[in-house]
């Protein structure tokens, strides 16, 4: 893994939490879209070198709606930066991860995107990305 790709955060009114960001770090976000499949609308805001992704559950079914339904707004998970993302993968598969997607789908911010159960990192979710080409 290279670095902490972006901070996760479950919030339910993306435009308030957006306005509230746009205040704590004095500047906009700078990408917002919508992710159909996972029934999430993402902002993204630049934090120096690091980013932050806040996510609003567009589907009530979503993992998202049920983070906030069970835990409230608030961190979600923790996303790193690798080069391969099958083989990294495969590695924390041998190691014993238990790992929530077996194959990389496509995520927000042009990347391919894979989870590892939060039991495995002391009660944090962890997301792996990858640039998409």
């Amino acid at each position: 893994m290279n670095k902490i790709e972006h901070l996760g955060i479950a919030v339910r009114n993306l435009e308030a939490a957006c306005a509230r960001y746009e205040n704590l770090l004095g500047k906009p976000a700078y990408k917002t879209e919508t992710v159909e499949r996972e029934g999430v609308r993402t902002a993204f805001f630049a934090a120096g070198p690091n980013k932050i992704e806040l996510l609003e559950p567009t589907d009530e079914n979503s993992a998202i709606a049920k983070f906030l339904e069970k835990k409230g707004e608030g961190l979600h998970h923790v996303a790193y930066a690798v080069d391969n993302i099958a083989a990294e993968l495969e590695r924390l598969r041998q190691a014993g991860y238990r790992v929530l997607n077996e194959n990389p789908k496509k995520g927000a911010d042009n990347k391919w995107v894979a989870f590892v159960h939060p039991k495995d990192a002391n009660g944090v979710l962890t997301e792996l990305c990858q640039e998409r080409d």
